[in-house]
């Protein structure tokens, strides 16, 4: 008889491509994995998976089992959904997914509030890009991800994915002590074609976001460094060597670097995105204090 719990295993290496990358996804060890899927090739009474490379490639019987693994345990996640509903319950995982800003200022506070009240919760957050993310979200291997939406690039979502709006910042054009301009407020956005910038990479919200706007405002920006989070962009900025746009939720207090107000103003939202037909009293609860933090702790800009 086939196992179930084999099955969920397959199902992620399935996903994920690799022993490690299960691993890591399902928060056990690799030779755990591994030693489920000989199991279950026991079980199958065939080979699930070879060898490609220093990695692994499914079988065609592989294939054929992985997609019935897929269904059940989405099912199974269907399942765990309704019956949390009917009982109101908030037991259990919560799978988060959030850009890294709302991860370092709204996160922490929202999930002690959420962890202290439910205990029986179990929160589990990665942070990345929309573009990853919200595959991940449809695909229900996440239960809720924050999003960020750009006033020069709003974010688009699927059908099937809610929006709840969570706050709307001022986003900031972060330069060093020693810039000619680190005295000028506000910044002309117009004025900032000799600029050296750092933004995350190209088909990231942040960065097309940032070239869209300076586009509008007749500039070619010269994107050469690119880093996934703002303390980075901010260490690059106070050595003198870029500068780059900042929300509010994203700026650090670093030695030598000035957040000056642009002209026309920029704006970046922050909303959770839910899977519609997944609503739940911990994706519900979650955002109600992600709501909280947002409208009474989030930082101000660093002096």
């Amino acid at each position: 008889m086939i196992s179930w719990e084999r099955l969920r295993v397959f199902a992620s290496v399935a996903e994920h491509g690799s022993i490690t990358s299960a691993a890591e996804a399902l928060h056990i060890t690799g030779p755990a994995v591994s030693q489920h899927v000989r199991k279950l090739e026991r079980e199958a009474r065939c080979r699930l998976v070879e060898p490609d490379g220093r990695g692994i490639r499914l079988t065609p019987a592989g294939r054929l089992l992985a997609a019935t693994a897929r269904s059940m345990v989405a099912a199974v996640a269907d399942a765990e959904r309704d019956l949390a509903n009917a009982a109101d319950r908030m037991v259990g995982p919560l799978r988060i997914g959030a850009v890294a800003s709302a991860v370092r200022t709204l996160l922490p506070g929202a999930l002690r509030a959420l962890t202290a009240n439910h205990p029986r919760l179990r929160p589990w957050m990665r942070d990345g890009e929309i573009v990853d993310m919200i595959p991940e979200l449809r695909a229900r291997r996440l239960d809720v991800v924050v999003i960020e939406s750009w006033t020069a690039r709003p974010a688009a979502m699927p059908p099937g994915v809610r929006v709840t709006p969570l706050l709307t910042e001022e986003v900031r054009l972060a330069v060093s002590a020693n810039h000619p301009l680190a005295e000028t407020e506000p910044v002309r956005l117009a004025g900032l074609g000799d600029q050296v910038w750092s933004a995350c990479a190209s088909g990231t919200d942040q960065h097309d976001a940032l070239v869209q706007l300076l586009r509008r405002h007749g500039v070619e920006p010269d994107v050469r460094y690119h880093v996934y989070d703002y303390a980075t962009m901010l260490a690059l900025v106070a050595a003198d060597l870029t500068v780059t746009l900042v929300p509010r939720s994203g700026a650090v207090a670093m030695p030598g670097v000035r957040y000056l107000a642009c002209r026309p103003a920029v704006t970046r939202s922050l909303a959770v995105a839910s899977a519609a037909a997944g609503d739940t009293p911990a994706v519900r609860a979650f955002t109600a204090e992600l709501a909280r933090v947002a409208e009474h702790d989030l930082p101000p800009w660093p002096d």
